[in-house]
């Protein structure tokens, strides 16, 4: 089985070892095995892991609610409708802030639009006839 040093699996992730420090330290990597020097060590499960917390991360949910995430995927199957339900809220708040994008996009389109045939007739007269 591949495994991972922090260094490697930072990169991996284009984060710093101080940040999966961190993560470990706030208990989101609870199954992180230690060498017999105290290095961490990370597998292919604690890797898959490291990706739902970047994604959740992405998502905006802070940390602390993340941690609950982790503490009920340690609960096992009790916590299967919790888990689920915090993904449909998660879906509904990335949703959300893709349309919010979405508007964002329309108006820096029309404003490339505007200065783009501002610029091709030397003057923003072009759009006050």
């Amino acid at each position: 089985m591949k495994t991972y040093s922090i260094s490697e699996a930072a990169a991996h992730f284009n984060m710093t070892p101080h940040t999966l420090r961190y993560y470990d330290k706030e208990g989101l990597l609870p199954s992180i095995e230690r060498t017999p020097s105290g290095k961490r060590v990370f597998k292919p499960s604690d890797m898959e892991a490291l990706r739902i917390i970047e994604c959740l991360k992405a998502s905006g949910m802070p940390i602390k609610e993340i941690k609950h995430f982790i503490e009920w995927c340690s609960e096992g199957d009790s916590t299967l409708q919790r888990r689920y339900d915090m993904f449909l809220e998660r879906k509904a708040s990335v949703e959300a802030q893709m349309e919010e994008l979405r508007r964002t996009m329309e108006v820096i389109d029309h404003k490339c639009h505007y200065y783009k045939t501002a610029l091709e007739k030397s003057t923003e007269m072009v759009h006050h006839s």
